[in-house]
């Protein structure tokens, strides 16, 4: 009796599920669902801005850079959606693979949506970068040789690149497989069978880095190129305004791109040349939640590094510095005429044009403010 009530009792242990489990099931639940709240709200609002936005340009560098942005954006928004139905569905059906999908089906789209939408947001990334560091380095060939269709080109050939990537496990009958939480599925990193399964993961992380040292790089030489010609203050630009918002956009959206992608993008390379004592599991699927928020983050940079905030953080900062900042001053005066003759013109102005070197008198300048 005493033996039989022992194994009954550790046959209902094993069946019933700890109440551990289902906290942390139901905590797992919560915040998917309030990260794809959260990102679906806010890349519905920095789409609405960026669209705006483009309606009302023009000037056509700042018309394709908002191209990209909002493809960005839109990709970042469908991310959310898809990728949180599907976390959503598989803990509603208590990740039970081997009953609501036997054939690898949900896990192969799973899969390759998780390569998609994390590889899309660095690739446009960089492409905007490569864009910007034309148009301030080489402004003439960008105003003449890159029209609006070969942007659009472009675009199309980098999501393209992306969803090939994704698409490669399938085609090479290496499906994505369900990972060791079974939330999510991803690429067969675990015991690989052969060199495909140590190469596709590789390609994704090395595409990855890619993307984000060649956004590092022209942001930065943008960036330089910029603040020498502030320096040399050869002349006032007409493109002096849009050109600071959108390198403090880049900017931003790269150091969330490195803070977010870049643990993922060299743990997966760790974990294809098979680094000895590396965890798979759990230090895996914290750095892939890592990499989530940058989806979350971008929008943001749309919504709060605009010109008009912009604008008012520096108005601040020259009432907090008081009346002997001159240099802040005249920053400040340049950039809110350029402003005004950017918003004032009918036609598109290429990317610089000279103003008059006469300063603005502090009456029209207090009208403007």
């Amino acid at each position: 009796m005493s033996a039989n009530g022992s194994s009954e009792t550790t046959c209902r242990s094993e069946v019933r599920p700890s109440n551990n489990t289902y906290s942390q099931q139901e905590l797992s639940v919560t915040a998917s669902v309030i990260s794809m709240t959260v990102g679906i709200f806010s890349n519905s609002l920095a789409l609405f801005i960026l669209v705006k936005s483009y309606n009302r340009i023009r000037i056509k560098s700042k018309a394709s850079f908002l191209l990209f942005a909002s493809s960005l954006v839109v990709t970042d928004l469908l991310g959310h959606l898809i990728i949180g139905t599907l976390v959503l569905f598989v803990y509603g059906s208590h990740k039970k693979w081997e009953t609501f999908d036997p054939h690898r089906i949900v896990c192969s789209i799973f899969g390759a949506c998780m390569v998609f939408f994390g590889l899309s947001p660095l690739l446009l990334g960089s492409a905007m970068a490569v864009e910007r560091c034309i148009g301030v380095t080489r402004p003439i060939f960008h105003s003449t040789a890159l029209a609006s269709h070969h942007m659009k080109k472009l675009l199309g050939l980098t999501l393209l690149l992306a969803a090939l990537v994704a698409a490669l496990p399938v085609l090479l009958w290496r499906p994505y497989k369900v990972q060791s939480s079974r939330s999510w599925c991803f690429f067969h990193m675990e015991e690989p069978k052969d060199w495909l399964d140590v190469l596709l993961p590789l390609l994704f992380s090395m595409l990855g880095l890619l993307a984000l040292l060649l956004s590092i790089v022209c942001n930065t030489l943008t960036s330089c190129t910029l603040l020498q010609a502030r320096l040399r203050r050869k002349h006032h630009c007409r493109g002096t305004s849009y050109h600071i918002e959108m390198i403090c956009q880049l900017l931003a959206i790269m150091l969330v791109s490195c803070v977010c992608w870049g643990p993922l993008l060299i743990h997966v390379i760790m974990l294809s040349i098979r680094v000895k004592g590396e965890p798979t599991s759990f230090s895996l699927l914290m750095v892939v939640r890592m990499a989530t928020w940058n989806q979350i983050l971008d929008p943001w940079v749309y919504i709060l590094l605009r010109k008009a905030v912009l604008r008012k953080i520096f108005m601040l900062i020259h009432s907090c510095w008081g009346p002997n900042s001159h240099q802040l001053y005249r920053w400040q005066r340049s950039v809110l005429r350029s402003s005004m003759e950017t918003s004032n013109s009918a036609d598109g102005p290429p990317d610089c044009r000279c103003l008059s070197k006469l300063p603005l008198p502090d009456t029209e300048l207090k009208s403007i403010t």
